[in-house]
C-alpha cells in the first residue's frame, strides 16, 4: 500500500494493526515455549465500540453565512408543534436578552407583536419565522441587528442600558402564533391598541434618525387606523365595523397625528412629493392644522417654491404668533427669496448681454459684405478705364 497516498489517520490505524499482529505472535511463541507471559486481554473499553452520544449535538444555523446573527435550538418544538409564522401574523414570545457581561437589558413574558414589525430588535424579528410553536433558542446578535452604534438609554436618562456596538444574547420561545381575519380586528379597542403601538415604535425609530423603518411602521400604524384607502374623508367601508361618534372621531385624530408624522419623516429623506401627499390628508380634515400647514411650507421649500412656502409660514405665524421658530424661518425664507431674485435678475441681464452681443455681431456681420463689394466696385471702375485708355493708345498708332 502506497502510504503516502493514504490519510494520517488510517496510516496510523494500520500501523497500530500490524504492531498488535507481531507481538500477539511473539507472546505465542514465547508462552508455547515458556520463556514468556500470555499477552494480556485488551482492556475491556477496547472490545466495546465507542458509545454514541445519548442527546443530539446542538443546532446551530449561521442565518446570514457572515456569523452575524446565529440561531441554536436550545429545545425542539414537540412532534405537532406546527407551522412557523408568517410576516404580519400575530404572535407570542417569551425572550430574554443579556450583554456579553450576563446583564439583562431586556425581558418579556407573554410578549405579542406582529411578525415583520420591527417591534423587537431586529435580530429576534428576524429569526421569530424560523421557530415552531414550544420550540426555544438561542440567538446571538451583532450589533448591526440590535442597537448599532446609538446603543439604547432609558427614557429621560443619560446612562445607557445598552452601551453602544455592543453584541446580545437572547434566549427565545416561540408560545403561540395567530393569524387575524376582520373579525378579531373590527373592535375600536383593538383598532386603536394596534396603531398606537405602531406609531409609537415609530417614534422611536424616528428619534434614532432610522427613517426608512420608521416610515413602515407609520404606515403600519395607518393599516389599523385608516381602512380607506388613505382617504380620511370617506366612510369606513368595511362590513360590521360598529363604531360610535366618539371613537370615529378619536380614530381620526390618532390618524392625524400619525400622518403629520409621517410627512415629517418623508420630508427628511427627501420624499418631498409622497410626503405633500400625507400632509393633504391632514389639511383636508383640519384646513388649519398649523403643524401641517407648517410641514407643507417645508415641502414646498424642498421642491423649490420659495413664495409658496412664505404664503403657509405667513399663515402659520398668524395662528401661532408666539412661535419663534416659525418667524425665524420665515426671516430665512425672506432672505432666500431675496437672494433668488437677485440672481434671477442676474441671469437675466447676462442673458439680455449676450442676446445684445450676438445681434452686434449679426449686424457686423451684415454689414461687412456691403464694405467689400463698394471696393470691387471702385475697382472694376478703375479696370474698366484703363482698358480703355489701352484700347485708345492702340487704335491711334494703328491709324497713323
Amino acid at each position: 500500500m502506497d502510504t503516502e497516498k493514504s490519510s494520517s489517520s488510517s496510516f496510523e490505524d494500520l500501523t497500530n494493526a500490524e504492531d498488535t499482529k507481531d507481538i500477539r505472535k511473539v507472546a505465542a511463541e514465547e508462552a508455547a515455549s515458556g520463556d514468556g507471559a500470555a499477552l494480556p486481554s485488551p482492556p475491556e473499553e477496547d472490545k466495546k465500540a465507542a458509545p454514541q452520544d445519548a442527546e443530539d449535538p446542538e443546532d446551530e444555523c449561521d442565518i446570514l453565512g457572515n456569523k452575524q446573527l446565529i440561531k441554536r435550538t436550545i429545545k425542539k418544538p414537540p412532534v405537532d408543534g406546527g407551522r412557523r409564522p408568517l410576516r404580519g401574523e400575530l404572535v407570542t414570545l417569551n425572550f430574554t436578552g443579556k450583554l456579553d457581561n450576563g446583564k439583562v437589558v431586556d425581558d418579556e413574558k407573554n410578549f405579542q407583536c406582529h411578525v415583520g414589525d420591527y417591534e423587537v430588535v431586529q435580530g429576534l424579528d428576524m429569526v421569530v419565522p424560523m421557530l415552531q410553536v414550544g420550540e426555544v433558542a438561542q440567538v446571538s446578535v451583532d450589533p448591526r441587528f440590535g442597537y448599532g452604534s446609538l446603543g439604547l438609554k432609558k427614557e429621560g436618562e443619560s446612562e445607557y442600558l445598552v452601551p453602544p456596538d455592543s453584541h446580545l444574547t437572547y434566549e427565545i420561545e416561540l408560545l403561540d402564533i395567530k393569524y387575524e381575519d376582520f373579525a378579531d380586528l373590527k373592535t375600536f379597542e383593538i383598532l386603536r391598541k394596534y396603531g398606537t403601538r405602531k406609531k409609537e415604535r415609530a417614534n422611536f425609530f424616528y428619534k434614532r434618525s432610522e427613517f426608512t423603518t420608521a416610515i413602515h411602521l407609520y404606515r403600519r400604524a395607518l393599516d389599523f387606523l385608516d381602512n380607506r384607502d388613505g382617504d380620511p374623508e370617506s366612510e369606513f367601508d368595511k362590513e360590521d365595523l360598529d363604531l360610535s361618534n366618539s371613537d370615529t372621531q378619536a380614530l381620526l385624530e390618532d390618524r392625524l397625528i400619525v400622518y403629520n408624522n409621517l410627512a415629517m419623516t418623508q420630508i427628511k429623506i427627501a420624499a418631498f412629493d409622497a410626503a405633500l401627499q400625507s400632509v393633504e390628508h391632514v389639511l383636508r380634515c383640519q384646513p388649519n392644522n398649523s403643524k401641517a400647514l407648517y410641514r407643507k411650507g417645508r415641502i414646498l421649500e424642498g421642491k423649490a417654491d420659495t413664495q409658496g412656502a412664505i404664503k403657509l409660514l405667513q399663515k402659520v405665524a398668524t395662528l401661532e404668533p408666539d412661535n419663534r421658530a416659525v418667524q425665524s424661518d420665515l426671516a430665512r425664507l425672506f432672505i432666500k427669496a431675496r437672494r433668488e431674485e437677485h440672481n434671477e435678475k442676474e441671469m437675466y441681464q447676462k442673458m439680455l448681454g449676450q442676446a445684445k452681443k450676438m445681434e452686434q455681431k449679426t449686424a457686423t456681420r451684415q454689414k461687412q459684405p456691403l464694405v467689400d463689394n463698394s471696393k470691387l466696385k471702385l475697382l472694376g471702375y478703375l479696370m474698366g478705364s484703363i482698358l480703355i485708355g489701352v484700347a485708345g493708345v492702340a487704335i491711334y498708332r494703328y491709324k497713323y
